[in-house]
């Protein structure tokens, strides 16, 4: 086994330590011991596993003793001493290889306390305590001494800056006198400076108040007359305001009177023009009934008892009397745009329906050379078609009018006599048209018409 004597080697209990089983062992703490004795003993231990049978070498060790001889006391010196603790066999086996390599490091009688102390521990003496004893104390009073020494050497260095800070505090104690004094002629020059600059602060303080004062008539007297301009100025600016309002709504005025008259006149001009082309027409018509049947009243005119109707209007109801009444010379055809198109294709979409309407109405205008008039009513429309076909004219109600209202008016303005043909299937716009002396048609027969076309 690792732990036996015979382990150390072929000399047997002759390289034991001579307390091998006890004795000075149990009275050395080995965690105690000081740092130099336990790196000296790393040391001791790292030299000799590397030649050491691994037998003798403990578990913990083994790993150390792979390391390079530089390697092991700096690195495995705590596993090495360890070993040295807790095996007796290990111990042993260093004690044995040291003799053979180096016996002095077990000489008890050497100057080296330190060494000394290692070699007695390392061979179980009873002396081991004191020489670690001594050591220790060594160590001590080393440390006593260098921090004596550091403590000294720090004194000396303070004495000596005590000495430069109070060589320095003499020649500062010398320029603050001077200075002081230097302060003190400075102070009292600046103090005669003061009670000057205080006189003439009290002048100008006194002449600053007689200034503020005028200041202050002076700003009354110009805020005053300041008001009184600017009330003036306010009531001209309202004169003027009112002058310029006043000669706005005339000239706005005047314009609406040139405006009203030109309208008047163009109206007048447009209903002169076509009340003699009716009356041309009739004339044309009376001169042919003349030529065609003689002259003079026929005898169912002179029949008693009976009057003939007037101004009484029929109602259209096929595309052969919309044909008499489009020869009519100066006839105006007045179309309700929408009632036909969603009467004939209302599956087109409006703008669809507003081109097609226009294009057929272009054509019958074309072959009648009846003046047509195609109203739509304008809510909805996003753009208005800036132009149409010759000889149709289109018109789009204005918001919030609508379109039977537009027809309306258009047979409204037309002068008497003249023929007037409204086409629209509204039963109520129908008959206002009527009472004013136009011809209603169905939207169904202007269709039936326009299919011919």
């Amino acid at each position: 086994m690792p732990d036996s004597p015979q382990a150390a080697g072929p000399e047997g209990s002759a390289a034991e330590p001579s307390n091998v089983d006890g004795g000075a062992d149990a009275a050395v703490d080995w965690a105690a011991l000081p740092d130099a004795v336990r790196g000296r003993l790393a040391e001791l231990g790292a030299e000799s596993v590397g030649s050491m049978p691994p037998v003798d070498i403990p578990q913990s060790v083994r790993p150390v003793a792979r390391f390079a001889p530089a390697k092991r006391a700096r690195l495995g010196g705590g596993a090495i001493v360890a070993g040295m603790r807790d095996s007796v066999g290990f111990r042993t086996a260093v004690v044995q290889w040291v003799r053979e390599n180096r016996p002095s490091a077990l000489d008890l009688g050497g100057t080296d306390p330190v060494a000394v102390a290692a070699a007695a521990v390392l061979l179980g003496e009873d002396s081991a305590v004191h020489y670690l004893e001594l050591v220790s104390r060594r160590a001590s009073d080393t440390s006593l001494r260098t921090e004596r020494d550091t403590a000294v050497a720090r004194l000396h260095k303070v004495e000596a800056e005590l000495a430069r800070v109070q060589a320095l505090l003499d020649e500062s104690s010398g320029a603050a006198g001077k200075v002081r004094e230097e302060a003190e002629a400075e102070v009292e020059r600046l103090r005669k400076r003061l009670r000057d600059q205080g006189v003439k602060l009290r002048e100008a303080k006194d002449a600053a108040e007689s200034a503020q004062a005028a200041i202050e008539q002076v700003q009354k007297k110009c805020a005053s007359e300041v008001a009184a301009l600017t009330e003036q100025r306010d009531r001209e600016r309202d004169r003027v305001e009112h002058e310029k309002a006043r000669a706005e709504r005339a000239e706005a005025d005047a314009e609406i009177a040139r405006q009203s008259a030109r309208e008047a006149r163009q109206a007048d001009e447009v209903r002169l023009a076509l009340l003699i082309d009716t009356l041309d027409g009739a004339v044309t018509g009376l001169r042919r009934e003349l030529v065609l049947g003689g002259g003079g009243p026929r005898p169912a005119d002179l029949v008693r008892g009976a009057t003939a109707a007037q101004g009484v209007v029929g109602r259209v109801e096929d595309p052969a009397a919309l044909d008499r009444l489009l020869a009519l010379p100066s006839v105006h055809l007045v179309v309700d745009g929408y009632n036909v198109t969603k009467t004939g294709y209302a599956e087109l979409s409006l703008a669809d329906q507003r081109d097609r309407l226009v294009r057929q109405l272009a054509s019958l205008a074309a072959r009648t050379s009846a003046e047509v008039t195609l109203v739509f009513d304008g809510a909805g429309v996003v753009a208005v078609p800036v132009a149409a076909p010759r000889g149709v004219r289109v018109l789009f109600s204005d918001p919030g009018v609508l379109a039977d209202d537009v027809i309306k008016a258009l047979v409204t303005a037309e002068p008497e006599g003249r023929p007037v043909v409204v086409v629209t299937s509204d039963r109520a716009v129908a008959d206002a048209v009527r009472r004013r002396g136009a011809h209603p048609v169905p939207s169904a027969v202007l269709l039936a018409r326009l299919g011919r076309v």
